[in-house]
């Protein structure tokens, strides 16, 4: 299988003129005019990067979603790339309604009409790994029901064994290669693909954001019922709402969208600095909105997690980023080490105010923050800064943003919403009340530890004079033993004078 699966793919490399990528390199460039002489049928007039979206797109919902990720790894791929995989759709055809019952009745282990008093078997919406159905509970409420591919796992595995091996063919060949570290974008790639395989895993993550917005003013996420959930199977509550791209449809029913873009950016970024836990795969068609206005999340594959370290250097950068103070944001990498050691402050802040100072006091529709970020990943490249795979989701999810504002309000400032409410929570972080945050925190730890505190110093202090004196007592017991060896020999021998002198008297 995976021999034919091979050979698909190179018919299609070939056909879309994909080997200008494969053989870009100095040693192998030669290759290419033969190449174009003996494929002269083929149509390779379109732009490099519209040929390898629709390459993609023939090969396959897996390879579409390799492109879509890639689409977002603009500190590796040139602009023209990244803007055409944007394009890509993941539309997939359903599969049969009779797979999904056959299936369902295989992990409840029981008949359908046992489980559901009602199920629809015309899906409600159709993925590359997954496909949704809506049915009804037998104490009458509503769910969405997941489904995972039958025969999915097999079908991932086979792709990326072979997207590895083309990424390291074009690691090997090609030009940039290395540079642009393909097989490093296949592994991300492949744990993502498998954390959204496991419906369990989507499931807790489902559950983590419903907790973190229990208050549901913003954000409702549906609630997960968890006795109809498998590693195959996710039963979640059916939200309604009408979907955040359809913008006509807002307006009709009375949603005011100003508000709408200015509590999606507060979401965010309660969602990132706050909780360190954020929705990673924000496009618009998994966000409703609820006829009150309230955000609706849907699908929970994809969750970015940040550290305590993370989010307080990224609200720092925030911050300055927001005064123009850009000689902080250079500190800022340096200190976090996400720049060299050596890299010099005065060059790197030059360097990041050239590309973040014509963008203040504009509209959101008047930035891209899609350039904005290019144009930072290659001024990081210039001074030798990696990319950290922690903030690769976020990137990802700020150009989701970005799009969601474009359509809701093209007049979002996003910068003066934000900023009041990151100097908020950094003053909840680094002041007084952050103080006591963390004093509250770790009452529980301190409760525990302190009674022990007697104890652990007295252990302490007797392992340290053991320590020392260990070899002091060492020798004293060498010299005790040679001692008592000594005696034991006098005692021995007056032992036997004693027994010989005993046998002769009496002899």
């Amino acid at each position: 299988m995976r021999f034919f699966r091979l050979l698909t793919i190179i018919f299609v490399v070939l056909r879309f003129g994909l080997d200008e990528f494969l053989l870009a390199h100095d040693r192998t460039s030669w290759l290419l005019r033969p190449l174009n002489v003996l494929l002269f049928f083929r149509n390779t007039s379109r732009p490099r990067a519209v040929r390898l979206r629709l390459a993609l797109e023939a090969l396959g919902p897996i390879f579409v979603k390799f492109g879509q990720l890639l689409s977002t790894r603009r500190d590796l791929i040139p602009t023209d790339i990244a803007d055409e995989l944007a394009k890509l759709q993941d539309r997939v055809p359903p599969f049969p309604s009779d797979q999904a019952v056959a299936l369902l009745e295989q992990a409840y282990g029981k008949r359908l009409s046992e489980v559901f008093a009602e199920f629809d078997e015309t899906p409600e919406a159709s993925a590359s790994v997954a496909q949704v159905h809506f049915a009804m509970l037998p104490d009458g409420r509503e769910v969405a029901v997941k489904i995972l591919r039958p025969g999915i796992l097999d079908v991932i595995e086979h792709d990326i064994a072979l997207l590895q091996i083309c990424a390291g063919l074009i690691e090997r060949w090609s030009e940039d290669g290395r540079r642009l570290k393909p097989k490093l974008v296949v592994v991300e790639f492949d744990k993502y693909l498998h954390d959204e395989l496991d419906m369990m895993r989507e499931s807790a993550n489902a559950s983590q954001l419903r907790r973190n917005f229990a208050d549901a003013k913003l954000l409702l996420v549906p609630e997960v019922h968890w006795d109809w959930c498998s590693a195959q199977v996710m039963v979640m509550e059916r939200m309604h709402g009408i979907p955040i791209s359809q913008i006509g449809a807002l307006r009709e029913a009375g949603i005011d969208l100003s508000t709408l873009a200015a509590n999606g950016v507060e979401i965010f970024y309660t969602q990132v600095f706050r909780d360190g836990f954020f929705h990673a795969d924000m496009h618009p068609g998994n966000i409703l909105v609820a006829h009150d206005g309230r955000y609706v999340a849907l699908d929970f594959g994809i969750m970015g997690t940040l550290t305590v370290t993370d989010k307080n250097y990224l609200a720092q950068n925030f911050i300055a980023f927001f005064n123009r103070d850009y000689k902080r944001v250079a500190e800022l990498h340096i200190e976090s080490g996400w720049a060299p050691a050596e890299t010099r402050v005065d060059e790197f802040e030059a360097a990041i105010r050239s590309v973040c100072e014509p963008i203040f006091d504009k509209p959101l529709r008047e930035v891209s923050f899609g350039k904005i970020l290019l144009r930072l990943f290659q001024t990081s490249r210039r001074f030798g800064i990696e990319i950290q795979p922690q903030l690769v989701l976020l990137q990802k999810t700020l150009l989701n943003i970005e799009g969601l504002g474009l359509q809701l309000d093209p007049e979002l400032d996003l910068w003066k919403t934000a900023k009041p409410w990151l100097e908020r929570w950094m003053s909840e972080q680094v002041g007084w009340r952050g103080f006591i945050k963390a004093l509250r925190a770790e009452a529980p730890r301190y409760a525990t530890l302190l009674p022990q505190l007697p104890r652990l110093l007295h252990q302490r202090l007797n392992q340290d004079l053991a320590a020392q004196t260990t070899p002091l007592l060492r020798e004293m017991l060498l010299q005790q033993k040679k001692r008592n060896a000594r005696l034991s020999a006098i005692a021995l021998l007056l032992g036997a004078s004693l027994l010989f002198a005993v046998y002769t008297w009496f002899a």
